[in-house]
């Protein structure tokens, strides 16, 4: 009996649009226990401490990797649209932009800025997760690139969310703690939305479309990765690594 895999079928740009909603409803993190635990506020201080940390060197490569794309786009208006990435996690300007507001946030958990700055404390697999999507987008075809970011459609459901259930759950979290979550809610649905208008313009063939969706499910085991780590490390067992972030002495 024959084991060969039937080719691909060419989908329409409606369909490519259902089947990449269709892995975030199976793949996004806000599925993840971490997450689940972070916003029902089951987690300790010394939790969240660790989370923030960790996601603050995701937070801290995203203008490196957009910056990686922005050099390989052809065309002025491709430049124009993805350096309004950069701008909006490096700033303009000292102490704004996203990764400034995601250091207010470390700041307000009582985490030295020097020492969330040194990623001295930061687990190994978050390291590994976060290189891994930065080399990714360096090294697959822009439309692979770009489609990798679209786990920005989803984002506003978990902003929500983890805004909501921290405010309401931790005493030791405030609006201003949180402010990072804010503008990302207007930014992350314009980014997507440029984003999906392109993959869905250009991916033009069964074997372009499977790769979109592909880049799709790597970006999302990424997130998913880097809560496995946190959980593994600070939830159960509670292995942390060596020189990894411990609550008790570098807090």
């Amino acid at each position: 009996m024959s084991t060969t895999t039937a080719p691909a079928r060419l989908l329409s740009p409606e369909e490519l649009e259902a089947a990449l909603r269709a892995i975030g409803a199976e793949r996004y993190h806000n599925l993840h226990p971490f997450h689940r635990a972070l916003h029902d506020g089951k987690l300790n201080k010394a939790q969240v401490q660790a989370w923030a940390l960790n996601r603050y060197y995701y937070q801290a490569c995203i203008p490196a990797k957009d910056a990686t794309l922005l050099a390989r786009l052809p065309t002025t208006e491709l430049r124009r649209e993805w350096r309004r990435r950069l701008e909006d996690h490096d700033g303009t300007s000292p102490e704004t932009g996203g990764v400034a507001r995601w250091l207010k946030l470390t700041d307000g958990l009582g985490l030295d800025r020097s020492y969330v700055e040194s990623l001295a404390g930061l687990l190994p697999g978050t390291r590994f997760a976060v290189d891994a999507y930065v080399h990714f987008v360096g090294e697959r075809s822009i439309l692979e690139a770009i489609a990798s970011s679209l786990t920005e459609l989803f984002s506003p459901t978990i902003i929500s969310e983890r805004v909501s259930g921290m405010l309401r759950n931790y005493s030791f979290i405030t609006e201003e703690t949180l402010a990072y979550f804010k503008p990302r809610l207007t930014q992350a649905p314009q980014d997507s939305a440029f984003a999906l208008a392109y993959v869905k313009e250009h991916a033009r063939t069964p074997e372009q479309q499977q790769a979109v969706l592909a880049a799709l499910r790597f970006k999302c085991d990424v997130l998913w990765s880097m809560l496995d780590v946190l959980d593994y490390s600070y939830v159960a067992p509670g292995r942390i690594p060596p020189g990894s972030f411990r609550p008790d002495t570098t807090a």
